[in-house]
C-alpha cells in the first residue's frame, strides 16, 4: 500500500514493485498545519519498496522458506498468525481456528479462511471479539462528530478507515495492526473464491464482462474512488488523530491513486455493516470477519454488535473443519462480484435492472407524468427484475408502458380521472406494448458475446481462468433472468384473444433501456 517504514529509516522487504514513483513527502506545511521547525524531518523508504493492502503478498518469503534460507526470525513471524496476536491482545476462547484456501495464482500464498474447531450446533457463539480489536471511524478519526460530517459530506466510510490503515502501515511492525495488515495483505482482497474485486482487473479482464451492466457499475464505481482519493486531504487536516500522528504525510502526496484505489477494495472486501450503533460504529473492520469468514446468501447468521464486544452466533450446525460462512445483505450477484470477487449461484436476491422512461416529446409528456405519479411512478421508473420471478416483473411493467402508447387526448383525461393504474387496452395496444418488450430482451440478450450454451461449455473447463470464471457465472445468471422475461412475455403475446394481430402505432412509445 505504501513505505512501509521502521524507525530507525529500516524497511520492510516488500514483494510488490509498482511503476508509478511515490512522491517524496514535502516538509512544507499549510497554513493550518503546525511550524515545521518543530518536528524533524521523517526518512523515507526507497520509492521501489512502497505496499499496499492487496500486495502481491510475502512471494519472497515464500521463496526464502521454499529454499530453506529464511532465518529463524522470518520464520517465526511466519507463523505468527493473526488470532494469536489477536488472543495475546484480549480476544476469549473460541470456537474457530484458521485453515488455508485455495490460490489460483502460484506465486499468491492461499487465503485463509474461519473453520470450526469443534463441532458446532445452531446458536453456539463462535467467536467474540473485543471493541479494542475493532476498527472503526470512531477510533480512526477520534471524534464521532468529525466522523459524521466527513461521511456525510465528503468521504464515504471504506475511505476513511483505508486511509488509516495505510498510515498504519507506514509504520510497520510498530503498528498495532501489522498483524492484522499483514493478513489483510495475503488476502490481497480475494473473496472466498480466491478472485480479486472487477475493481482491480485490468481492462482485458473487464471484458469478460460485456453486456453486463455489472461492467459500467464497476466503471462508475472507480470513477467514485477517484473522486474521493481527491478529498482525502480534507480528511487529514480534519481528523485529529491522524493529524497529530502523521504531521508531515499529506495523503495524495504519500500514497499514490493506484495504492489507494488498491486499499479501498481490500477494505471493501472485508468491512461490515453492524446494526444497531451510533453512526461513528456502524462500519467496522473485524479481524475475523470477511474475507476471513465465507458470504452465503441464504445464511442468517450475522456479526453483531453486543455491549463491548462483536460476536458471531451461528445459525446451522457446523462439524470440525467446516467453514463458517455469515450473511452478506440482500445483495444481486453483480454486487457481490464488485464488493466480495465472488457470484453466489444460489442468490435468492439476484436481479437485474430495467428503465423505462416516458418519453419527454411527447405532447401529453406531462399529463402522463403526473398519471404515474399518482399511481407510485416516476417519469424515469427502475424495476427489478428478481431471478425466478420474471412473470411477475413483465406484469409490473405493463400498466406503465401502456401508458406511455395512450395517444388520444380524451382518452388520457380518462386515465388521469380513473382512480387507479386504468388505461384504456386495446388489442392492437397491448400487442404493441408486449412486442416492444420482446424487442428490447432480445437486445439485451444479444449485447453479450455468448450465448447461455457457450457460457455453459467455458464453465465446464477446469482450467478456465478465475476471473473469467467468476465473470462467466454473473453473465450467465443475467442470460437467464432476461431469457424467462423474454419467454413470459412470448407467452403473453400467445395468450392475447387474437395474437396474430397488429401492433398499434406508437410514436412516443417508453423507453426501455
Amino acid at each position: 500500500m505504501d513505505v512501509a517504514c521502521l524507525q530507525q529509516a529500516k524497511c520492510i522487504p516488500l514483494p510488490f514493485h509498482s511503476s508509478t514513483r511515490l512522491p517524496r513527502v514535502s516538509v512544507l506545511v499549510r497554513n493550518n498545519r503546525r511550524n515545521a521547525s518543530s518536528y524533524p524531518v521523517k526518512n523515507l523508504c526507497s520509492a521501489s519498496n512502497f505496499d499496499t493492502l492487496v500486495a502481491a503478498g510475502s512471494i519472497r518469503e515464500d521463496k526464502k522458506l521454499k529454499a530453506g534460507i529464511g532465518s529463524k526470525k522470518e520464520q517465526e513471524e511466519q507463523q505468527w498468525d493473526v488470532k494469536s496476536w489477536m488472543h495475546r491482545n484480549g480476544l476469549p476462547p473460541c470456537k474457530i481456528l484458521l485453515k488455508d484456501g485455495p490460490s489460483h495464482v502460484p506465486n499468491h500464498r492461499p487465503i485463509h479462511y474461519v473453520a470450526a474447531s469443534e463441532d458446532l450446533q445452531a446458536g453456539d457463539i463462535a467467536f467474540s471479539v473485543p471493541n479494542s480489536l475493532v476498527v472503526t471511524l470512531e477510533r480512526v478519526l477520534g471524534n464521532e462528530t468529525v466522523a459524521e460530517l466527513l461521511t456525510t459530506n465528503k468521504l464515504s466510510e471504506l475511505a476513511c478507515l483505508a486511509l488509516y490503515l495505510m498510515y498504519e502501515k507506514k509504520q510497520g511492525k510498530n503498528s498495532f495492526w501489522y498483524p492484522y495488515i499483514r493478513e489483510l495483505d495475503r488476502q490481497r482482497g480475494r473473496g472466498q473464491l480466491a478472485v480479486e474485486s472487477p475493481l482491480l482487473w485490468s481492462k482485458a479482464e473487464l471484458n469478460y464482462l460485456t453486456g453486463s451492466p455489472t461492467k459500467g457499475e464497476v466503471l462508475e464505481r472507480a470513477e467514485g474512488i477517484k473522486r474521493e482519493y481527491n478529498e482525502l486531504d480534507t480528511v487529514w487536516f480534519m481528523a485529529g488523530s491522524l493529524f497529530q500522528q502523521y504531521p508531515y504525510d499529506i495523503p495524495t502526496e504519500a500514497f499514490p491513486f493506484e495504492i489507494f484505489k488498491q486499499a479501498f477494495v481490500a477494505v471493501q472486501s472485508c468491512v461490515v455493516h453492524l446494526q444497531k450503533v451510533s453512526l461513528a460504529r456502524r462500519f467496522a473492520l473485524v479481524p475475523l470477519g470477511p474475507p476471513l469468514l465465507s458470504y452465503r446468501s441464504n445464511c442468517k447468521a450475522m456479526l453483531t454488535a453486543v455491549d463491548d464486544a462483536v460476536q458471531l452466533v451461528v445459525d446451522r450446525p457446523y462439524e470440525a473443519g467446516d467453514p463458517i460462512v455469515v450473511w452478506c445483505g440482500p445483495q444481486p450477484n453483480s454486487k457481490l462480484l464488485i464488493n466480495y470477487g465472488f457470484v453466489d449461484e444460489d442468490n435468492a436476491h439476484d436481479r437485474l435492472v430495467v428503465e423505462a422512461a416516458l418519453n419527454i416529446e411527447d405532447p401529453q409528456y406531462q399529463d402522463k407524468r403526473l398519471a404515474a405519479q399518482r399511481n407510485g411512478k416516476l417519469s424515469l421508473q427502475t424495476f427489478h427484475v428478481h431471478a425466478g420471478k420474471e412473470r411477475e416483473a413483465v406484469l409490473d411493467m405493463l400498466p406503465y408502458l401502456r401508458l406511455g402508447y395512450v395517444s388520444d387526448a380524451s382518452e388520457m383525461q380518462s386515465v388521469l380521472s380513473s382512480q387507479g393504474p386504468i388505461c384504456p387496452v386495446s388489442p392492437c395496444m397491448e400487442r404493441a406494448v408486449l412486442d416492444q418488450l420482446v424487442d428490447f430482451f432480445k437486445t439485451r440478450l444479444a449485447g453479450y458475446p455468448t450465448t447461455l450454451i457457450e457460457d455453459e461449455a467455458l464453465l465446464a473447463d477446469y482450467n478456465l481462468d478465475p476471473k473469467k470464471r467468476v465473470a462467466t457465472q454473473l453473465v450467465r445468471l443475467e442470460k437467464r433472468i432476461l431469457d424467462a422475461c423474454l419467454q413470459a412475455t412470448v407467452d403473453m403475446i400467445h395468450e392475447l384473444p387474437d395474437h396474430s394481430v397488429s401492433p398499434c402505432p406508437a410514436p412516443y412509445a417508453p423507453i426501455l433501456k
